[in-house]
């Protein structure tokens, strides 16, 4: 298998919005109602959403790319596009997703390392994320790669509110 991970640009949108909701509804479809969960998709993914993300210099996307396919995807946020006020020594893993397909060969690890790497260029002093309190493969996952809690805020499926843990990796 090649393994390559390119930033995402405008031209990428659709196929942005293709992967984001299929991974989301991979992921979160077997615990959330059809009606929560529809309407997290329709406010995070619609298509001009996604168009200012990736059009906001603060955040960046990446696509990572098995033999020429896309296998998932990164959303790192720095300065005032991190979804807390965390500060501007921080960069937020907003999402890492990866087709369960593709899970179990390291292509999340990849994903984060390279979300390392980018904290690195810009000299951030820690990484950040939120993962939702019931997702334990995630959360072992974070805990593997160096992250640890260090707090929890509201999340919001359509308008049932759940609990996203606060999990922070400190790299210098």
């Amino acid at each position: 298998m090649t393994m390559t991970i390119k930033e995402c640009t405008i031209e990428d949108l659709r196929e942005l919005q293709s992967i984001s909701v299929e991974t989301f509804i991979e992921t979160f479809k077997d615990h959330n109602s059809a009606e929560h969960l529809n309407a997290y998709l329709e406010k995070a993914y619609n298509l001009n959403q996604l168009e200012q993300e990736l059009a906001n210099p603060s955040s960046q996307f990446f696509f990572v790319y098995i033999n020429q396919e896309v296998a998932g995807y990164l959303k790192i946020n720095t300065g005032d596009a991190q979804s807390e006020v965390m500060g501007d020594d921080s960069l937020e893993v907003e999402r890492i997703y990866v087709k369960k397909k593709f899970q179990k060969h390291g292509f999340g690890k990849d994903l984060m390392n390279k979300a390392v790497e980018v904290a690195k260029e810009q000299k951030k002093e820690k990484i950040w994320l939120g993962v939702w309190e019931e997702n334990e493969n995630a959360i072992e996952f974070y805990k593997k790669k160096g992250f640890f809690q260090t707090g929890a805020h509201s999340f919001y499926m359509g308008d049932d509110e759940q609990v996203d843990l606060i999990m922070t990796k400190i790299l210098y």
